[in-house]
């Protein structure tokens, strides 16, 4: 028994760090779908089959939760896999089980608000708030295009104005193992993109996609000096612990197992990988 964290590559495994220092003793079995990475630029329909794939192999390898760790199969396959698979799998395993995403940590650490909280709508017709402060949102096409920040966000916080900035990309270039310089030159493209349709730099900003926390400190200096920048590994693993707390009936195992599977090609992975992880790493087939 485990906990499983998926990604389309090893953006996640940033995400799958910081969940293994939060819980050593727990069993953990973290899958990349490296074949068909990255996904930012698939269909909907595409992102919800190889999503649902991905979770079945987990369930297969004996995780009991699961952690979507990448923010394109969270906002486009995750409610509808909560809501016309996970049902028929847990039937199917015979176990409780259940596939979490990484987006409502992170609107939940944007926001500082819960999950379940929403802003009241009971102002008069047309009155509106003035938004006070706004947020970026730096992640793949397919994440903009849900406007799923953007809408959540708003639900909440209505003094909050959310821009997502799509960069298009991205996560492939660091996948490849692109150079600093190479990085740097679309960081700051995409974050004097973000400033000039903003009309300013945001007061905050947000890392919609795992990988883009490898290059975190990129975007910190293409931003002004002291900019929040909300990191999707802790608010995922604070949000994770408190899943926990109310849901005792998971099994996680207990002995600090850490298997990592691929898609892709197999065996030890390149000195990138070792970067996301924090050390070499040698991936099983999936």
């Amino acid at each position: 028994m485990a906990i499983g964290v998926f990604d389309s590559g090893v953006g996640g495994l940033t995400v799958h760090r910081e969940l293994t220092r939060r819980f050593p003793e727990r069993d953990f079995v973290y899958l990349a779908d490296q074949a068909n990475a990255p996904y930012g630029g698939r269909g909907g329909e595409e992102i919800v089959d190889l999503t649902r794939a991905g979770c079945e192999r987990l369930f297969e390898a004996g995780a009991n939760v699961i952690v979507l760790a990448c923010n394109t199969a969270s906002a486009i396959a995750l409610r509808r896999l909560q809501q016309t698979w996970v049902p028929e799998a847990r039937a199917r395993h015979g176990r409780p089980i259940n596939v979490l995403g990484i987006i409502v940590p992170t609107i939940e650490a944007a926001t500082g608000l819960p999950w379940t909280y929403e802003a009241e709508r009971a102002r008069e017709e047309g009155e509106k708030k003035e938004a006070i402060e706004i947020t970026g949102v730096f992640c793949t096409a397919a994440t903009a295009m849900s406007r799923v920040y953007e809408i959540e966000i708003d639900k909440r916080r209505e003094d909050l104005a959310v821009f997502s900035e799509a960069c298009p990309g991205l996560a492939g270039l660091i996948e490849l193992g692109a150079t600093t310089d190479e990085l740097k030159v679309v960081v700051d493209e995409h974050v004097d993109a973000l400033r000039r349709r903003i009309g300013r730099h945001p007061d905050k900003a947000i890392l919609g996609c795992t990988h883009y926390e490898i290059v975190a400190d990129l975007f910190a200096a293409a931003l002004p000096e002291g900019t929040p920048v909300i990191h999707q590994p802790s608010a995922v693993a604070d949000a994770l612990d408190r899943y926990f707390q109310r849901h005792p009936e998971y099994l996680l195992g207990g002995s600090g197992r850490r298997d990592f599977l691929t898609s892709g090609k197999p065996g030890p992975q390149s000195e990138l990988v070792g970067q996301f992880w924090g050390a070499p790493l040698t991936f099983q087939p999936a």
